[in-house]
């Protein structure tokens, strides 16, 4: 893990910092001047080498950063430092713990829905192979994965909040307040972003612990544990279940992981000030401080919850921790 966020630490730097132009021309937007241009260059430090510049950008994130410490009044990043966004006048890191809690509650909401629902749905599918209610969950597994996440939020808006006026429209400032302040507005404002990403997801993992499911219970110890007669539940449960949640923790671990990048679309379609929204500004706004420092949040997510993963597998799997 340690190996992969410094590589990720400096693909993203160089990436986004060493492009076929001239970064200090963003800040300054159409009253750029050779003697301004130069100015913020030198306050961004980008008249340092290159590996200067990834040094001073990895310095920032332990132990701060500031820029322009000649000038009459310099600009202090306090640490974690990823970077000073000149065209909002605000620390990333700042801008970034703005936008994460939106993103976390956003998340934890459509997990809990979708982990239900999938779950729950694949084992009843499985127990019922072959008859109607495996049939109507399929069917209706396969329509939901197949709807784009704009289309069904443009229909829940026009329905639930236009037409039938059963919530409100969504209040970013109750979201960014939490559920704490105001738990009632909270939830009337979530509900449907909620549904949402839970749509999408628990169709996969309908059909996802279907299959699991089916497949362990072709085991020898399953049927082992019939024959001794075990209650079905705890046949389904204890044994057919937590064998085949492997693959489900993977697919959770990386979907969480992506989430907490930002819900790109779900965000902007719902006005949620999360990583989505901020993401989508910063790339409009050719804010390069910005994205580098989304993009390596987003990525310390997906490498941090394939850590999760993998310990988890010993505790889901004893033959892991065999191995």
């Amino acid at each position: 893990m340690v190996g992969l966020l410094f590589l990720l630490s400096l693909a993203v730097f160089f990436l986004f910092n060493l492009l076929p132009f001239d970064p200090a021309r963003l800040t300054c937007g159409k009253v750029c001047t050779p003697q301004l241009l130069e100015q913020n260059r030198h306050r961004l430090g980008l008249d340092l080498p290159p590996w200067d510049q990834y040094l001073a950008f990895v310095r920032g994130i332990f132990f701060g950063r500031i820029y322009a410490p000649d000038q009459p009044f310099p600009i202090v990043c306090h640490a974690p430092c990823l970077g000073y966004s000149f065209l909002r006048h605000a620390e990333v890191t700042t801008l970034i713990a703005r936008a994460l809690p939106v993103t976390l509650w956003l998340t934890l909401g459509g997990f809990i829905v979708w982990i239900t629902f999938g779950v729950v749905g694949g084992i009843v599918a499985a127990l019922r192979r072959g008859r109607w209610q495996d049939r109507v969950l399929m069917t209706v597994a396969l329509f939901g994965y197949s709807m784009p996440s704009f289309f069904i939020g443009l229909l829940l808006i026009f329905f639930v909040i236009l037409q039938l006026q059963w919530l409100p429209f969504p209040s970013a400032s109750a979201v960014q307040a939490g559920p704490f302040a105001n738990p009632v507005k909270f939830f009337q404002t979530m509900i449907l972003p909620w549904l949402v990403i839970a749509i999408l997801n628990a169709a996969f993992y309908v059909r996802l612990t279907r299959n699991q499911v089916l497949e362990t219970f072709g085991e020898d110890y399953v049927r082992t544990a019939r024959a001794k007669g075990l209650p079905e539940r705890t046949v389904v449960v204890k044994h057919a279940l937590r064998a085949g949640l492997t693959p489900i923790v993977t697919a959770a671990g990386l979907d969480i992981a992506y989430l907490m990048g930002g819900a790109i679309i779900t965000e902007s379609i719902f006005s949620l000030p999360g990583m989505g929204s901020l993401s989508v500004n910063a790339v409009t706004n050719y804010d390069l401080p910005l994205i580098t420092g989304v993009v390596l949040v987003a990525g310390i997510f997906i490498i941090a919850m394939n850590l999760i993963v993998d310990l988890l597998y010993g505790f889901l799997d004893p033959r892991v921790r065999i191995g």
